[in-house]
């Protein structure tokens, strides 16, 4: 067996889970999904956006994003993100918020909105907690009553999963640990378990595209995209980190020769009071106002 391919590769990731012929796969996910989080489960759903052999490792992140409709009206956006390209939190509510009120046309009322669910899977830890899967809703803060259940945000977060929390019978657990990576020495060990037809199905499907060199071809395209784009973001950040020290050093350097000359003076000023000189003499030699000096004289 070739070396496996990565499958939390976003062009990959979106063979598996985002084409018409894998619409069970995606829909067994998200099942899983929804179980995790005490919801009900989806009968039927429509991919919006279906990978094509059009779709290119080159395109923007958001091509290589999975949208699909459930029977009832419901929006579903499945992202998947390889490297911390920060303000996650931002970024995802802008494109929930567009995916909400793209939903309405003109003359349309409110009341035709349907709820709009985003799920980030991704390989970086990012909330201050050990859950690998958090779920955010409108809330309000002090009676726990929701606003509306409109707005439905999950995070994924794969490193989180460790052997102290991995527990083979839950379902999105197992799900997750493909995505993290299966190695050829787990893969048997992982086949050994009993395992839902949609994963072993996405098993599959990850074995075929690793075994074949034009989906390699467009693998490899996709991660050097994918760390250059990292790269160039990482380099951004700490040249700006880098800049605002530097300007925070100089800042602090002129704001201590600043303390520094203003006790200079005070302790001067200190002197001349004790050898009985003339306040007028002081003031000009020292530069210090004439309440600057009482308040030395009555601090001293």
């Amino acid at each position: 067996m070739n070396e496996l391919l990565d499958p939390k590769n976003d062009y990959v990731f979106k063979r598996i889970f985002g084409s018409e012929d894998n619409k069970d796969v995606l829909l067994a996910f998200l099942n899983q999904t929804f179980k995790n989080a005490g919801e009900s489960l989806l009968t039927e759903i429509v991919l919006l956006n279906p990978y094509t052999d059009k779709n290119t490792p080159r395109e923007k992140q958001s091509i290589l994003d999975i949208h699909a409709k459930t029977d009832k009206g419901k929006l579903i956006n499945v992202e998947m993100q390889l490297f911390n390209q920060y303000d996650l939190e931002k970024r995802t509510l802008f494109y929930w918020s567009k995916q909400f009120s793209g939903q309405l046309l003109e003359g349309q009322r409110y009341n035709e909105l349907k709820k709009c669910v985003t799920i980030n899977i991704i390989n970086f830890s990012m909330l201050p907690n050990d859950q690998y899967h958090n779920i955010f809703h409108l809330k309000e803060d002090h009676t726990n009553i929701p606003l509306t259940d409109d707005l439905e945000i999950h995070f994924m977060e794969i490193p989180k999963l460790n052997d102290n929390n991995i527990k083979m019978d839950d379902g999105l657990v197992r799900w997750l640990l493909f995505l993290r990576g299966i190695t050829k020495s787990s893969w048997e060990a992982f086949m050994m378990h009993e395992l839902e037809p949609a994963l072993k199905k996405a098993m599959s499907v990850l074995e075929f595209l690793s075994q074949d060199e034009q989906a390699r071809q467009e693998y490899e395209a996709r991660q050097k995209f994918l760390r250059d784009e990292a790269s160039m973001i990482e380099g951004a950040r700490e040249e700006g980190l880098k800049k605002g020290l530097e300007e925070g050093l100089k800042e602090g350097i002129k704001e201590g020769i600043k303390e520094g000359e203003a006790e200079s003076k005070r302790k001067i000023a200190q002197n001349m009071l004790a050898l009985g000189l003339d306040e007028e003499i002081i003031m000009k030699a020292t530069g210090l106002s004439s309440s600057e000096l009482k308040n030395i004289q009555q601090n001293k």
